[in-house]
Order: structure tokens, then sequence, then C-alpha cells
């Protein structure tokens, strides 16, 4: 089992910075995508970015605001969010189990708990 724990979430201004932190433990996760969806109340999860190894895939929406990495044990990947808009506002997720990065949430195996992200006008 794997277990993802996503932090780092929290309430800022329109163009403020946020940097959320996801933790993999139980299995090494290295050989599998590692992505961030959010999604809002009323709305369906929505792909933000995957890393995968040293690719990085992002969704349309994101618009070069946001970066992803992961570190060297590839267990810990973070997404750093920039320019922040209130409709960026949504619950983050950090799923994994996916062979490749993929856009579909039904692809992933492995979802965590999510971390809120408010972003007030």
């Amino acid at each position: 089992q794997v277990r993802l724990v996503e932090s780092g979430g929290g309430l800022v201004q329109t163009g403020d910075s946020l940097r959320l932190s996801c933790a993999a433990s139980g299995r090494t996760v290295g050989h599998w995508a590692v992505s961030w969806f959010r999604q809002a109340p009323g709305k369906e999860r929505e792909f933000v970015a995957a890393a995968k190894g040293s690719d990085t895939y992002y969704g349309n929406s994101v618009n070069g605001r946001f970066s992803i990495s992961r570190d060297n044990t590839m267990n810990i990947v973070d997404l750093q969010m920039d320019s922040l808009k209130p409709e960026y506002s949504a619950v983050y997720y950090c799923p994994t189990g996916a062979p490749v990065p993929a856009s579909e949430p039904r692809r992933y195996v492995y979802w965590g708990q999510g971390t809120q992200v408010t972003v007030s006008s």
C-alpha cells in the first residue's frame, strides 16, 4: 500500500505564492507518475501537473504559473504555485499509481486526503 500526505495549503491573497508538498510512504513510487489534481466545490477533479522521472507535464489551466518537482528519493513531489488567483481555490490532491502521466483521475490508484488552497480576492 502507498500512503500519500499532502501539505502546504492555506489561505492566501491574489498574487501570492504557495508551495504544496506530497510525501509518499509505504513503498517507493519512483517508477510511477505522481501528479497534482485539484477539485473545487461542485466541479470535477482537474489535472494540474504530473512528473515522472525528469519529465514534467502541465494542465492547460496552469498557464506557466505552477512548477512541479520531485526530490532525489522520488517520494516527495512539490508543486510551486505562483501568481495565485481566486479560481485556483480548491482541494489539491497528489495521486500516484499510474504507469504514465495521465490527466484522467481514474488512471491513478492511490490518493491522499488533499490540502485546501483558498485564494481570496
